[in-house]
This record gives structure tokens, sequence and C-alpha cells, in this order.
């Protein structure tokens, strides 16, 4: 029985999973993820997957990990697209210039997730004729950069008629464990299955041997296989100690079978071991160097015999990754050191491998050394290759010796907070700081931290601290700084409610900075600070602010930030467009998961479903693949919105109950504020106003956690319909009052447009029609949804003083609204009414948008304004077939049968395409 059938025994259930996977790829592409302690046969798996992809005339590619201590940027990604970079030619050019400058063909600036895209697109063109399989075996050990790009494309394989399989250990966390991919995890051998393999590989054990054996071999096919060889060496009366780990007993197993091999033949193994390519070439060179002589084949043949490693022409390789863990542990320092000393001297004409053999032969300060390091990392972050970028300023750092060994640790830091990476993030800073940190190095290090925290809680003290180092900042001529640390503490101020004293303080250092009056990230820190009191100055700044080609896509950011946080979402609806579209464009997916998620709440607000529908859904999905979980929660209660204004009552409830159980731990009042938001509106919806009338209250209630000073001046109307209804109008008389003082103190559209609807439903029989006049006069071109409830709730009131005539035509208006919007419970409602009046209503006809899901209606709204499979997949990281797809499952729904017929169909909802 050869050694892949020997891990793969007992394996029936998993290879037929396997099986069906690949038999069925044509028709749906997809990813699994394998899992499995080491030895439990991940790679037999992923071999006999690869064979059974052959003989059914699949392309195959593969990429394996290595452990290693050379660290270069999408090594495995060269390992992968070898075979099929002849077909580079048919990518966009973007993509296909990041790809090549992210595998080393070209040197320019790339972003990670246009590669990522290049990828995609690029496997997708490779698996044309044929399907493809895509492996990654040993994935734990893969580059990280590779890692991301793979987990990236996993995630958008559906509709692609290719298969990625990719093997990692039980304890690996990273990439691909937070894809949310499908998984397989192979369990050790069932007893009878255990004691089957054993016998067939060695039949001749004692019984006693033989029960000790399979008990310390746990099922584990490798130990099956490798513990009875060590057991034979170390004598009958011997077994390995069996207090130590499985793995452990395994690696010591491998290492005595090494420590028998003549010493030329464990010095070949251990520059294999540190080695990071698997060329036989490099390693002959590397031993006669180290010898001295010449030296052949000969000098592996006892490692062979010894099985453990393979060798064919070209590549040597271990039969499994402990033997590598074994050679290199058993080694000593000095050892390693010259290992990786004789790869440096080999690998001459490869400089970015040799460099990171040399680092890993020096034991520091050497600052040239540090210096090349240094700039490796800027290499490989202009690749995408972040990850490496840091581990290379990390070593560099450690060969470093004064001030610039700080410089790179908070380097790596901030680049570590790119990636979402929070306990490297605070071990850096802590290195760092156990350094010494200068005034600037501290404000820089302050920074770091308050990003990765993104203002979450909103904490008095740390509002303080923030300012009173951004004074000091200020105070040294840094401006552009002391904003950046104020913004930190203003979203402190959004997130979660600091106190007044702490909001004032940040207001009051951003008026003495020494920056224009209408800067937008002035604007977004007063905004998030001050929203009521500074309301009306940000509204009037941002209606002045132009926006012509060529301002910073960021500035358009913090403009739309500030304008929602005022309640001006008209003018926030405009500026996220242009955000959203510039960072998209640019790749930058962290933040345009932010950007996406504040669009769907402010589009929500204009009740601009064609827009809040796919955004909230796109904000979601970025979220979790850039690991945002606070912007995950923002995006889920925007959908609880969306939901309830779509009659979805039971998804609207969950939705909000996960935003809560995200918001609640990390005191994340604004985004418990709008769960409680959702919950209020469904609860009106329903029927049930003192269960909204409760909701709604939590929000005003500075006690509360749900307490939020901007979002609450977004509830007033709701309040008093809730108030009305319950038949308790008193309940809001406070509230009522502080909203009426917060209207006088700021312009805010979405306040005096509240308060309006709130005096007519709140107001006496003698007042009512007049105040439900003023409300219906007022411009409310921002507010439709608003408006319709105006109509009805005064078609409602006309109809309680038995004006049934007059109440007709508010009512009719009403039900036209709704409908137009698609808020079908509101609909339902102006019916109903309709009808108590003695007027019939036609049936509703569904807009196409409630038809479809969210992705459908953005991939829709995209091509009914003319753009391109091509062009929708390059602004929404999809592959062009996949597009295809989406629209190949709409035409049906929306009931037409080609591309032309799209802008009819959905009445060209939603925003413009990007030019």
């Amino acid at each position: 029985m050869d050694s892949a059938n020997t891990t793969l025994f007992g394996r029936e259930p998993e290879l037929g999973v396997i099986g069906g996977l690949i038999d069925h790829v044509r028709g749906r592409g997809g990813a699994l993820v394998v899992t499995g302690e080491p030895g439990v046969g991940k790679s037999a798996l992923l071999r006999h997957a690869s064979m059974h992809a052959r003989e059914a005339g699949m392309l195959v590619l593969t990429a394996s990990g290595v452990q290693s201590e050379s660290l270069l940027p999408f090594a495995g990604l060269h390992q992968l697209l070898g075979p099929v970079l002849g077909k580079l030619d048919q990518l966009a050019a973007p993509q296909r210039d990041a790809l090549r400058s992210a595998l080393g063909m070209t040197d320019r600036d790339t972003d990670a997730f246009l590669t990522a895209l290049a990828v995609l697109n690029l496997l997708a063109a490779s698996a044309t004729h044929v399907p493809a399989l895509v492996i990654a075996e040993d994935a734990h050990w893969l580059d990280q950069p590779t890692s991301n790009v793979l987990a990236f494309v996993a995630r958008r394989l559906e509709f692609e008629p290719i298969l990625m399989l990719i093997a990692v250990r039980d304890d690996y966390r990273g990439a691909f464990s937070d894809a949310g991919l499908p998984a397989l995890r192979l369990e050790p051998l069932p007893a009878a299955a255990a004691a089957a393999l054993l016998d067939s590989r060695d039949p001749g054990f004692p019984n006693v041997a033989r029960e000790r054996l399979l008990a310390e071999a746990a099922g584990n096919p490798l130990a099956l296989v490798e513990l009875p060889i060590a057991y034979r060496q170390l004598g009958t009366g011997t077994v390995l100690p069996q207090w130590l780990p499985l793995t452990t007993r395994l690696e010591r197993a491998f290492a005595a079978r090494a420590a028998e091999l003549p010493a030329l033949t464990r010095t070949a193994l251990l520059i294999a071991a540190v080695n990071d390519s698997p060329l036989l070439g490099e390693v002959l060179t590397a031993v006669r160097l180290l010898a001295g002589a010449e030296l052949n084949l000969d000098v592996l043949e006892p490692a062979i015999r010894a099985l453990l490693i393979d060798v064919d022409e070209n590549e040597l390789r271990f039969r499994h990754p402990l033997i590598r863990t074994a050679i290199h542990q058993q080694a000593t320092i000095s050892q390693r050191h010259a290992a990786h000393a004789v790869l440096n001297h080999v690998l001459d004409g490869h400089p970015e491998r040799a460099l990171w053999h040399r680092a890993a032969s020096v034991i520091g300060p050497d600052e040239a050394l540090a210096g090349d390091l240094e700039a490796a990392a800027t290499l490989a972050q202009r690749r995408g290759g972040a990850g490496v970028a840091i581990q290379a300023l990390h070593r560099a750092a450690r060969l470093s010796d004064g001030p610039q060994r700080v410089t790179r640790l908070l380097r790596a830091a901030e680049l570590a907070f790119e990636l979402g990476q929070h306990d490297l993030v605070l071990s850096l800073l802590e290195e760092a700081e156990l350094v010494g940190l200068g005034p600037r190095e501290h404000a820089r290090a302050t920074w770091i931290r308050e990003s990765f925290v993104d203002g979450i809680p909103g904490d008095a003290v740390q509002v303080r601290s923030l300012v009173e180092l951004a004074d000091r900042t200020a105070a040294d001529g840094n401006s552009d700084f002391a904003l950046k640390l104020l913004y930190g503490a203003s979203l402190r101020c959004w997130w979660g409610e600091p106190g007044q004293a702490a909001r004032d303080s940040v207001v009051a250092t951003a008026d003495l900075l020494d920056v224009s009056e209408g800067d937008p990230r002035l604007l977004v820190i007063l905004a998030f600070a001050e929203p009521i009191a500074r309301g009306t100055m940000v509204i009037d700044r941002l209606s002045r602010l132009a926006m012509g080609e060529g301002i910073d896509v960021m500035a358009i950011r913090h403009a739309g930030n500030a304008a929602m946080a005022v309640g001006a979402f008209g003018l926030a609806s405009g500026f996220f467009a242009s955000a959203v579209a510039g960072l998209r464009a640019q790749g930058r997916l962290g933040l345009l998961a932010r950007a996406l998620a504040l669009q769907s709440w402010s589009a929500a607000q204009v009740t601009d479903l064609g827009t809040a529908i796919p955004a909230a859904d796109e904000a979601y999905r970025l979220a979790r693949e850039t690991m945002q979980p606070l912007i995950m929660a923002t995006a889920e209660a925007v959908q609880a919105l969306l939901a309830v204004l779509r009659g979805d009552a039971e998804e609207a409830a969950a939705l909000a109950e996960r935003a809560e159980r995200a918001s609640v731990p990390v005191g994340g009042s604004a985004v418990l504020a709008a769960a409680q938001v959702a919950r209020g509106l469904a609860a009106l919806g329903s029927g049930d106003p003192a269960a909204a009338l409760g909701y709604l209250r939590r929000i005003h209630d500075p006690a509360d956690p749900a307490y939020h000073q901007a979002i609450r001046c977004l509830t007033i109307g709701d309040l008093a319909e809730a108030a009305v209804r319950s038949d308790d109008p008193g309940a809001i008389r406070t509230i009522m009052a502080e909203m009426e003082a917060a209207a006088r103190r700021t312009t805010a559209p979405a306040l005096h447009a509240g308060l309006r609807y709130a005096r007519a439903l709140l107001a006496t029989d003698d007042q009512a029609g007049d105040l439900f006049d003023a409300a219906l006069r007022s411009d409310m071109s921002t507010a439709p949804f608003l408006r319709a409830r105006v109509q009805l709730a005064y078609g409602e009131w006309l109809h309680r003083q038995r004006r049934d005539s007059a109440a007709r035509e508010p009512l009719r208006a009403a039900r036209e609204g709704f409908d137009a919007l698609g808020v079908i419970p509101w609909s339902d409602r102006a019916r109903r009414q309709l009808r108590s009046t003695g007027e019939t209503s036609r049936r509703r006809t569904p807009a196409a948008r409630e038809q479809l899901t969210p992705q459908e209606l953005q991939i829709v709204q995209m091509a009914a304004n003319g753009l391109s499979n091509r062009e929708i997949g390059q602004r929404l990281y999809l592959s062009p077939r996949t597009v295809s797809s989406h629209l190949y499952r709409v035409f049906p729904k929306l009931g037409i049968t080609s591309r032309t017929e799209l802008r009819a169909a959905i009445g060209a909802s939603g925003p413009p395409a990007p030019s």
C-alpha cells in the first residue's frame, strides 16, 4: 500500500464529497476549506482530488505553503498562476498592471484588491473552455498577501466553473478562517479503521505493543505509519513518551531517524528545511559551498532511503511538513545561521530572497541590513503585500540601534492597523514604548491606537486625552496631525456618548486650529462632536463647498459624514455618491465599506430604496471582508430599517437583534440607536404604538445605552405618532420641548420636517388642520416618505372629523406616494383608510426592485445605465461571468428578454453609474 493510499485509508465519505464537487463544478463553482490535525490526510485528499480532476480533463493549478523565514509577497501566486500567465493580456489594463506588479514583473504601485480581482478574472479566463481546480496545500504557510487574494477569490466562485480546495491545520487563524467558506474537517480514523491500517502496514506487532501504538496514534494515519518505524528503531521494549502531544511525538520520530544519517546528508536536509524553494540545485550548491568539495545526488540517498524526502530531476520535497519542522528544530542556532548564510550567497541572483536569508543569519544590530529590509518593506507595500512589509519592518527594527527602531516599529504598526491585526498592532506599539517615545512618536502611537478602536467606546477620559494631545501637536505647528487626533476624539462622540464637557473640549480645540473654515476635515469633527449646536454652520459651509474635479475623495467622504451627522441627508446623498465612486475606483475597500454604510443610512432617511438597499448589502459584505465588525453592525441596522419599509417584520427583527448584539458590548450607541429606530418603525407599521413608544424613547434617555444626540433628532415624528396612537401624547411632552429647543439651534432639514409632522399630530382639532397644511406646504422634496405619512395622517384626521370627501385626496396622494416608494405596510394602511371613506383602490403592483436581491438590483441599475458586464465587474469586484449569471436570473423576474429593456423595467432607479 503506497503512502497516498495509506493516508486515505477509511476516507471514503470525504472522497465522495470531493468527487461530487469536482463532478458538478461545471454547473456551480465554489470553495472548500479542508481542516484537520497534522498527519490526518489533508494533503493526500488534495492529491487525490488533483488526480481525479486531471482524469476528468480539468485544469489543475496548485500552490503549496512552505514554512520558511524567507518572506516574499505573492510567492504563492507565483506558484499557482505560472501555467496561465500567458492569458494576462485578456485582463483589463488596470488589472493586468496590478497583477504584473504584484508578481514583481513590473515596478509600480498597486492595490491588493485590484490584484485580487485580476486573479479572479485570470482564473475565470483560464476556465473558459475546461473547468479548473485550484489547490492551496498547507495554506497556513502561504504568504499572507497570497492568502488574502485567494480568500477574496474563493468568496466569488459561485458562478464560475472553478473549485478551490484549501488545506489548513486545525489551529489556523487567518484569511481562510474568516472568509465564511464551507469547511470539511478530517477527523481521526475510527478505532476499527485505525487498527486495520496498522495491521496492513505492520502486521507483526505483539498485542501489548499494538494496543499501545493504537492508543498513541489516536487514529492519526501518519502516526499509524511512522510510530511503528520509530518503535522498531528504538527497540521492542520502548515506546515514545505518551505525555507529549502527538505532533511532538511525530517530530521526535522524524528527528531520531534523521539523526542516524551521515553529517553531510543532515546538512543538506537542514539547508532544504530553511530554504523557501524546493529547487534541488540550490540545496546541492549550498552543500558544496559548506563542504568545500564537489558533491552529487548521492549525498541525499540516505535521506531518500529513510523515507524523509522525495527527489525528482529538479526538486527536493519533504514527505511531510513535520519532517521539515523536525530537521529545523533539531539543528543548533549556529547551524541554522550557517545554512541561511550560505543560501544568501547561493541566491546572489535573487536579491529579494537572499535578503531574508541574510537577515536570518545575523544577530543585530546591523543598520545596513535594517535599511535593506526597510526598502524591501516599501517594495512589498507597493505591490500590495502589506503583511510581508510588516514582517520586514519588524525584523529591521530588531536590527536597528537608535531612533530608527521606533520609527520602523510605528510604521509596522500602521500597516498592521490597515490589515485589521489588532493584537499585532498592540504588540508593536508596546515594543516601541519600551524603547522610548518622543513627543511626536507618542502622538503617532496614540493616533494608531485610536484608529483601531474606531471611536469605541465614547470614553470621556480618552476624548480629553486626545484633545490635549491635539493641543500640543497644534502648538508644534502640525495642524494636519492635530486634525487627525481630533477626528478620533469626535468619532468617540459619534459612536458613543462621552458627555457634554468632552464634546465642548473637542469643538473648542477645533475652533483654534489654523485651517480653512470650509475644510471638510474640520466640518466632520464639528458635526460629530456637536451635531445640534454646530448644525447650522456645518450645513451652511457644506452647501458652499466646491466639489469640482481634482478634489480629494477623502474630503468628499468627510463632507458626506458631516452632512449625515447634522441631518442634511439631501446634501449627504450627493457627497456619498461621489465618495463611493472615487473609493471604488481606487480600490480602497475598507473605506468603501464605511462610505456605503453611511450612504445607505442617508438614502434610507430620504427613502431612496434603490440606493439604500444595494448600498447596505455591499457595505455589509465588504465590512465582513475587511474585518470591520462595527461597520457590519451599522449595515445590519440599516438593513433592519429597510426590511421594515419593505414589510418584512421578521427579517427586520432578526437584523436589529444582530446589530444590537454587536454594538452593546462595545458601547456603540449610534448602532444601537439606529436599531431602535428600526424597531420603533416596525412596531408602528404593525399596529403596536405602545411598543414603538418604548423603543423610540430609549434614544432620548441620556441614561440609556441607545441615547444618541444626533439620531434622536430623526425620531420626533415617529414618537409623536406612537404617543398619539397610544392615547398618551403627554408621554413625549418633555422630549417635544427638547426638540423644539434643538430646532432653534440648527436648521437640520430632517429635524424641522419631523417637528412639523409632530406638531400637527399633537395639536388640538381646532389647530390640526392648519398645521397639516403648513407641513404639506413645506419643502419635503428630500423626505418623500414623511410627506406621504403627513398626507396619510391628515386624511385620517379628516375622516375622524367626518369629512370623508376631503379626506380622500390626501389619502390617495399618500397611497400613490407609498406605492412609488415601495413601503408596503404604509401602502396597505392607506388603502384600508381609503376604504373606510367609501373608496376602493386597485391592487398594488410590486416594484421591480422588490423582486430582486440587493446585489441583483445593484447590477441591474448599472446595466440599465449602460455599463458592460466587464465594467460592472470592475466596480463591484466580481467576474464578468458572475455579472452575466445575475442578469440571466434577473430577466425572467422582470419579464424581459434583453438588456435594452432593463431601463424601462426598473424605471432607471438608483444612482447613475460612476463615470
